[in-house]
């Protein structure tokens, strides 16, 4: 039954190598198993029959049986004709509408002959019709049978070829139907007996066939397990091997380095959720192993100190350390912020970029080399070949989500023993995505930010009431203020986002001619933009007016004012972090979100959850919900996010932790995966890595 899944889909009935070459380019499908995996994506009970005299207000997709009384046609300009069906089931009269091809309606569909009409019906000129309805002979159904009908997700390019969900839905019935024996089942007894779950076969035969509610449930709740419960073994082996695998270095003292720092160069007291979190790594950090720990925390929260007091520790067992962050500015954010935390200490921290060239660049590597620079700040720049470290003990990695696994992993090629990672990110992460996406990592939250600072109030604004917006921005920047105006250049190649920029920038000096303003985009020089940047670092300019490059590293603790133009087009998190670049020093920050008066109910729930919480983990949970794992953090992935066909992570929660538990109680009783209890499991993970899946992403 194997072989029957590895298959060409070209010999399913009614696929034929033309629908085969439709199907391989627009859906991936190329054999038996990858049709049996493209999933319905919702299902109409076809298993009642309502009567037109019954039919009230706005209904879903119904059908009714009964019979044609007549045709009409109406002409429509240039050869077009609107055919209208009169059709009865002796408790009123309903139309039947098509909008083309009229003689193959009439020709089609006979008066007197018995039909069942599905479709959804709408209300015109007093009377019950149905557009384009789908009309199957009595006589040729059977209803008992029908049950929940499926409905795929189809492609423009296929519905111009006649495959409409309604072929995949034939095409997939008559390959079910060849399949004589059951599938294998992928699943140990013990799990499938504990967890109550319906064999494989029938969840494949009732995921697309299902005649209830509780059939499609119940093959949905198999499928879904079955994906999270191999993607967490996966996760939690590789987790598993690592900690076995590699041994730490052992940092057992806290000297010198961290104890003056703490003492007499700490900016402010450390928060008890700090202290939490500087407990948990210096737990990892004498343990023996090595550490992989996620730290998470809001902007403004305090994450780079804590990061910096845990490098301090390995400078005081004899070790260097490094940063690595995603861009240059980010980079130089954190060594312009990482120098002044140290400023009176003899530490050598120095910054590798792309743009430090030549003698300088020779320097920086040769000091990491000889072990004189004892903390590197750069971009990925830190992971090529030609640097190298003569004792690298501990890395951080800032905004993880934008490096791979296997860019993370060439760090520790660095080193004799692996040094000790810490990743950061601001973007704070749902537990249930941080299982799958960071399911490696020990996770550490920091969920206080520090004392004195004050909870940013949000407000939302209609784009017709600028004048008192302005007002608003001209108050704090007068009172020593500064304000960031953001406009919505989502992708650098969007033409007119840019020049709606360069206009709205000549509009602002306009508005603001007592001002100096700064402007910054993706489309500048590097140079070109750090300058603008600085002036408004320095003060020297009070209004920055940028797209979202200022998303992440900058820090000016005298802005108070941030305004996001079209805040409609910006997802929760991306929102989140824009507001982010304010609040920052003692004084009272304002974030104005911006739109058209005209809003959908979902865009409107954005604004409402923006302007209701400054919680960074609330609204993460919210964005999961409204948009999906699939660009949570800005970074646009392929539909289903780490190649999951039916498993949703931001509403699969409680199916998640399931997987887990199993997962883990697994790999606690057999750490060497070499039991033979579980070898079905792990040969199916072995054929599953071999699979198009980017286990990589969720590992």
């Amino acid at each position: 039954m194997t072989d029957i899944l590895q298959q060409d889909i070209m010999y399913v009935p009614g696929v034929g190598p033309k629908r085969k070459d439709i199907l391989q380019k627009e859906l991936g499908i190329n054999t038996f198993g990858d049709l049996l995996e493209y999933y319905p994506y919702k299902y109409i009970d076809r298993s009642r029959i309502y009567t037109i005299g019954e039919m009230e207000g706005e209904m879903p997709f119904i059908q009714i049986k009964g019979k044609i009384l007549g045709f009409e046609e109406f002409e429509m300009g240039l050869r077009r004709k609107r055919v209208v069906a009169h059709f009865t089931d002796g408790t009123g009269i309903a139309d039947l509408v098509w909008f083309s091809h009229a003689q193959q309606i009439t020709k089609n569909y006979k008066v007197a002959t018995e039909y069942i009409v599905f479709g959804k019906p709408s209300v015109y000129a007093g009377r019950y019709q149905f557009a384009h309805p789908e009309i199957e002979k009595v006589a040729d159904v059977k209803l008992s049978e029908m049950g929940m009908q499926p409905y795929y997700i189809t492609t423009e390019k296929m519905k111009k070829s006649g495959m409409t969900s309604r072929t995949i839905e034939k095409i997939t019935k008559g390959m079910l139907d060849r399949m004589v024996e059951p599938l294998p089942e992928t699943l140990p007894p013990f799990i499938i007996h504990r967890l109550h779950l319906v064999s494989r076969d029938t969840a494949f035969h009732h995921i697309h066939y299902p005649k209830t509610a509780d059939e499609m449930s119940r093959a949905r709740l198999r499928l879904k397990f079955e994906e999270l419960f191999y993607t967490q073994l996966n996760i939690l082996r590789y987790a598993s091997d690592l900690r076995r695998k590699y041994r730490g270095y052992v940092f057992s003292k806290v000297g010198t380095y961290f104890n003056d720092f703490y003492h007499h160069h700490l900016p402010f007291p450390l928060t008890n959720a700090q202290k939490r979190v500087m407990r948990e790594i210096r737990a990892d950090m004498g343990s023996g192993r090595q550490m992989n720990r996620l730290l998470q925390g809001d902007v403004g929260s305090g994450k780079t100190l804590v990061a910096l007091m845990s490098i301090l520790i390995a400078l005081d067992n004899g070790y260097q350390a490094c940063l690595m962050a995603p861009t240059e500015l980010l980079a130089e954010q954190h060594f312009t912020t990482l120098k002044e935390f140290l400023k009176g200490m003899d530490v050598r921290v120095e910054l590798l970029t792309g743009t430090v060239k030549g003698k300088r660049r020779k320097e920086v590597m040769e000091g990491a080399a000889d072990g004189s620079v004892q903390i590197l700040v750069g971009t990925h720049a830190l992971i090529e070949d030609t640097v190298q470290f003569l004792h690298l003990g501990f890395a951080v990695v800032d905004e993880q989500h934008r490096f791979g696994v296997a860019q993370r992993a060439k760090l520790w090629s660095k080193s004799t023993n692996p040094p000790h990672v810490l990743v950061m990110t601001a973007t704070p992460i749902p537990r249930t995505l941080a299982m799958t996406i960071y399911g490696d990592l020990d996770v550490s939250v920091i969920d206080e930010l520090p004392p004195g600072r004050k909870s940013i109030v949000t407000i939302h604004k209609y784009d017709n009431r600028l004048a008192s917006l302005y007002h608003g921005i001209r108050q704090q920047v007068n009172q020593g203020r500064q304000a960031y105006i953001v406009f919505p250049l989502i992708q650098e190649s969007e033409k007119s986002d840019l020049k709606n920029l360069e206009q709205g920038y000549e509009t602002l000096c306009q508005v603001f001619p007592e001002f100096q303003l700064s402007r910054v985009h993706g489309r500048m020089k590097s140079a070109e933009k750090e300058e603008e940047m600085q002036k408004f670092v320095k003060g020297e300019t009070q209004i920055l007016v940028a797209t979202t490059v200022i998303e992440v590293g900058i820090n000016v603790p005298n802005a108070s004012v941030m305004v996001i133009l079209d805040a409609q087009r910006f997802g929760l998190s991306q929102l989140h972090q824009l507001r982010g670049r304010v609040g920052r020093g003692a004084d009272q920050s304002y974030c104005i979100l911006v739109t058209k008066p005209q809003l959908s109910a979902e865009t409107r729930k954005r604004i409402d959850i923006m302007c209701d919480t400054n919680d960074g983990f609330r609204i993460a949970e919210a964005d999961l919900k409204l948009r999906g794992p699939g660009d949570l953090e800005g970074t646009q992935q392929s539909g289903m996010a780490f190649g999951l066909k039916i498993a949703d992570i931001a509403r699969d929660g409680q199916i998640v932790q399931m997987a887990r538990n199993e997962a883990q109680a697994i790999i606690d009783d057999d750490p060497f995966c070499q039991k033979t209890t579980y070898r079905m499991l792990w040969n199916r993970l072995l054929s599953l890595r071999k699979t198009n899946i980017n286990w990589g992403a969720i590992s």
